[in-house]
C-alpha cells in the first residue's frame, strides 16, 4: 500500500527535486520521480490533489516525513520573507512548492565537494558512478557509500569516475570524517561558525559548499549559500547591478530573512537559474 500525503500546500515533486539542492533522483514521467537517500529507494506520484509514496505508512513517518521537511509551515514562512519585497514574491510565485529536504550528512558532504565548478548532469554522473562503485545495493539503484567504503578508493579509482580534481578533496574529506572531525552528531552542537571553521578545514571545502553543507544537511536555515553567481543575482535583484561583496550580500541577507534566509534563497536561485537572472 503506498503512503499518500494530501496537503499539497508548499508541496510541488518537481520544484523540489529540480531546484538544486540534491542529485539522486531521476524523472521516470511528469509528476512522477525516483529518489534514493538515506540507504533507501522511493517514488512519488504528484496528482492535482494528492502524492503517492512508494512505500508504507510507517516508513514514510519514520523517514519521508522529515526527510520533506513536512513538520515546516512554510506558507508562514512565505509570507514573512516576501513582505514588502516584491522581488521575493516574484521568486516564490514561480515556485511556491519547494521545500528544503533534509538530506544526509556525509551524502552531502561529498556531493557538494563534487558539485564545484560543475554542471548538475555532470554531478548527477559522477554521483552515480560512486554509488555504483562503492555503495551497496538497494532497490533499483546503489545506497551512497560510507566513508569507511569510500575509504577503499585510492585518488586514481576516484578520477576514473570522473570526478576530475575534486578525487583529492573527497579522499580528505573521508580520512577526515573517519579521525572523528566530521562527526555530525557533535556538529550539531556547535554554533554555525564552530561548523562552518570544522567544514573548512578540508581541503576543497570553502564557504559555498560549507553553507550548502549547513543548509541541506543540518538545518542551519539562517545560512546564504553565496558564490559568484549568487552575487550576480543578488546584485542584479537588490542592488542595481552594482559590483557588491560577498560578505556584504551574506550580512544583506541576515539582515533582511534572518532565520529564514536560507530558504529565501533557495526561492531566488531557482527563480534566477530559469529565468538566466545574474547570467551576464
Amino acid at each position: 500500500m503506498a503512503a499518500k500525503l494530501h496537503n499539497l500546500d508548499s508541496f510541488d515533486i518537481c520544484q523540489i527535486l529540480e531546484c538544486g539542492q540534491c542529485f539522486r533522483f531521476t524523472q521516470i514521467d511528469k509528476n512522477h520521480y525516483k529518489i534514493i537517500a538515506h540507504g533507501r529507494a522511493l517514488e512519488i506520484k504528484q496528482y492535482s490533489d494528492y502524492a503517492s509514496f512508494s512505500c508504507t505508512d510507517e516508513e514514510f513517518m519514520s523517514i519521508w516525513h522529515n526527510y520533506f521537511d513536512l513538520d515546516r509551515d512554510y506558507g508562514s514562512i512565505k509570507s514573512l520573507i516576501s513582505k514588502n519585497d516584491p522581488i521575493m514574491e516574484i521568486a516564490i510565485a514561480h515556485a511556491p512548492g519547494i521545500r528544503l529536504l533534509n538530506q544526509d550528512f556525509w551524502e552531502i558532504v561529498v556531493s557538494f565537494i563534487i558539485s564545484q565548478n560543475n554542471r548538475i548532469p555532470m554531478i548527477k554522473k559522477v554521483i552515480e558512478n560512486i554509488c555504483y562503485k562503492y555503495g551497496d545495493p538497494v532497490e533499483g539503484g546503489f545506497a551512497f557509500p560510507s566513508a569507511k567504503q569510500l575509504a577503499q578508493a585510492s585518488i586514481s579509482d576516484l578520477t576514473e569516475l570522473k570526478t576530475g580534481f575534486r578525487a583529492k578533496y573527497i579522499l580528505d574529506a573521508v580520512n577526515k570524517y573517519l579521525a572523528g572531525l566530521l562527526d555530525e552528531s557533535e556538529l550539531k552542537t556547535l554554533k554555525t561558525d564552530e561548523i562552518r571553521t570544522r567544514l573548512t578545514s578540508v581541503h576543497g571545502i570553502g564557504d559555498k559548499v560549507a553553507h550548502c553543507i549547513l543548509l541541506f544537511s543540518l538545518g542551519r536555515m539562517d545560512t546564504f549559500p553565496t558564490d559568484v553567481w549568487i552575487r550576480r543575482i543578488m546584485s542584479e535583484l537588490y542592488f542595481g547591478s552594482a559590483n557588491v561583496p560577498l560578505k556584504e550580500i551574506q550580512e544583506f541577507a541576515k539582515d533582511k530573512w534572518g532565520e529564514n534566509a536560507g530558504i529565501a534563497q533557495q526561492y531566488l536561485f531557482h527563480y534566477a537559474r530559469l529565468n538566466k537572472v545574474g547570467a551576464k
